[in-house]
């Protein structure tokens, strides 16, 4: 994409047209609902297929990235291929047992991609994810309004809570899986909510997945949520997903969130939610947290609106 360089861009990367099992829209029809919901890419995730990659070549372009994917649906999980190539179809004919899916985690690695362990909680049997992580580079924990017309659904609940738990040691052993979040999309009115946006340093599918990849992102329930969340500690600061050294100097979180009215804010790290504050009328607010004494290993940020459904989520700041 000319022109776009070093930014935040906003996608979804779970969507299914007609040629998924319960999906209603074209690709046509798709492309132009993610304009409108203000985003700058989607990946195309068709149930073991890559029917409609063909098609997306005529919508895709000026505005829009389109990343091929597919959603690969095992006996014992969903998991999304982001980044194949055209007419690339991963294998779904395997469960947990068979001890197989290392080797279709490898295919989509070789060609660049990477591997979303999808909606762990699912309420439905195929759709809970019973693989372990290792392997995957990222973990969907906030799927969208498809089971549901609440967007934020107990199963991602229970998918966040475990992922939140789990921080805290994978970070001791040098290796964390980032978050997204992706609509899940079948039916209109669907995408986008939630998406994620990601920094990256170009609006290109390798530049789209090495932020995914490297958790420098954050997720959204719509375009109308902006949201920023940095650490800093003398005269260095860190981002969402990056690590801050902060020696002995005393730690600051900041948190600028807009367009949550009387939402909140709160801030997590391994000793579970630490701090907490509630936004005006106008959904604008800036919040400050001063790191104590016992100095966390990460920071990350939630924001929930009037009703309690979460209307932002970013991955951590790592301090060391």
């Amino acid at each position: 994409m000319a022109g776009r360089g070093r930014g935040w861009y906003r996608g979804d990367c779970h969507v299914h047209s007609v040629s998924s099992n319960g999906g209603e829209l074209t690709p046509g029809q798709l492309a132009a609902a993610a304009r409108t919901a203000g985003l700058d890419f989607l990946a195309t995730t068709e149930h073991n297929t890559a029917r409609t990659h063909g098609a997306w070549s005529r919508h895709a372009g000026g505005d829009l990235l389109v990343i091929l994917g597919q959603e690969v649906t095992t006996r014992s999980g969903h998991w999304l291929a982001l980044g194949v190539r055209p007419g690339q179809v991963v294998d779904w004919r395997y469960g947990v047992e068979d001890d197989l899916v290392g080797r279709h985690l490898d295919e989509v690695h070789r060609v660049g991609g990477i591997c979303v362990a999808a909606h762990p909680h699912a309420p439905y049997a195929s759709g809970r994810f019973m693989y372990s992580y290792q392997g995957f580079d990222v973990v969907e924990v906030w799927n969208g309004p498809w089971s549901s017309d609440v967007p934020w659904q107990a199963d991602n609940e229970a998918a966040l809570a475990g992922w939140g738990r789990g921080l805290a040691a994978e970070l001791r052993r040098g290796r964390w899986w980032p978050a997204m979040g992706n609509s899940d999309t079948h039916l209109e009115g669907q995408l986008g909510s939630p998406h994620t946006v990601v920094l990256a340093e170009e609006l290109s599918v390798d530049a789209i997945l090495a932020g995914v990849r490297a958790g420098r992102s954050w997720i959204a329930a719509s375009d109308a949520v902006e949201l920023s969340f940095a650490v800093s500690a003398g005269d260095q600061s860190a981002g969402i997903g990056e690590r801050l050294k902060t020696g002995d100097e005393p730690a600051v979180v900041r948190v600028v969130v807009h367009g949550v009215p009387r939402g909140t804010v709160s801030l997590h790290t391994e000793r579970g939610k630490v701090y907490g504050a509630s936004l005006p009328d106008t959904g604008q607010g800036t919040v400050e947290w001063h790191v104590g004494a016992e100095e966390p290993a990460f920071v990350r940020c939630e924001v929930r609106d009037v009703n309690g459904h979460m209307a932002a989520l970013t991955n951590p700041v790592v301090l060391s």
